[in-house]
């Protein structure tokens, strides 16, 4: 066996949605970032197009992202359908968070792969984050609001048209004890053919 499989099945199963309120205020390091993304980008790729896109939000840079956050919502909601509870997370979670990673797919121009390939490679980069993060102990949250989806987001992000971002991905040591999680058996999604 090239690599210890009890390890990695731990890990894979430590993984955990730890959301920006439940982080404390102790600072992760640029280079941790930098290993996380380093790691999303040896996700699967089709046609090792690698899609995927990564704008970095730290310091001062967290109030940029946040002001954007709430001025788009009160903007894009209708006033009747606007939440305080809404408004508030968008404008705090980026503060509360040490890193905010803005994740896109920039489409490839030629457009010889599926567009929905090009998503789930980005997908599986994210989830080369969420596991990254597990082994650092650091919580993360992939955060997929519809704001995500409008040329609004896309504007910000200074990305083109056909573009997509697939949402923010927080990052902050967590201030809670480690959740525990649980899955179904796998009986209950899986069929097997043997003739």
């Amino acid at each position: 066996m090239r690599f210890n499989l009890s390890e990695i099945n731990e890990l894979i199963k430590s993984r955990r949605t730890i959301y920006p309120e439940q982080f404390s205020d102790r600072k992760v390091h640029k280079e941790q970032v930098e290993v996380i993304l380093n790691n999303a980008q040896w996700a699967p790729t089709h046609g090792n197009t690698q899609p995927w896109r990564f704008k970095v939000f730290m310091e001062e840079g967290r109030q940029k992202l946040s002001d954007f956050l709430g001025k788009t919502y009160l903007e894009q909601t209708a006033k009747e359908k606007q939440s305080d509870i809404k408004l508030a997370k968008y404008i705090t979670r980026p503060m509360k968070s040490s890193v905010v990673v803005a994740v896109w797919m920039e489409r490839q121009k030629e457009e010889k792969i599926l567009e929905i390939e090009e998503i789930e490679a980005v997908a599986c980069a994210i989830q080369n984050m969420y596991l990254s993060c597990t082994a650092y102990g650091l919580g993360g949250f992939w955060s997929t609001p519809k704001l995500m989806y409008t040329p609004a987001m896309n504007e910000f992000l200074e990305i083109e048209s056909k573009d997509k971002c697939l949402g923010l991905f927080y990052i902050g040591y967590p201030d809670i004890e480690w959740p525990e999680g649980h899955r179904k058996p796998l009986e209950y999604s899986t069929k097997w053919i043997l003739d």
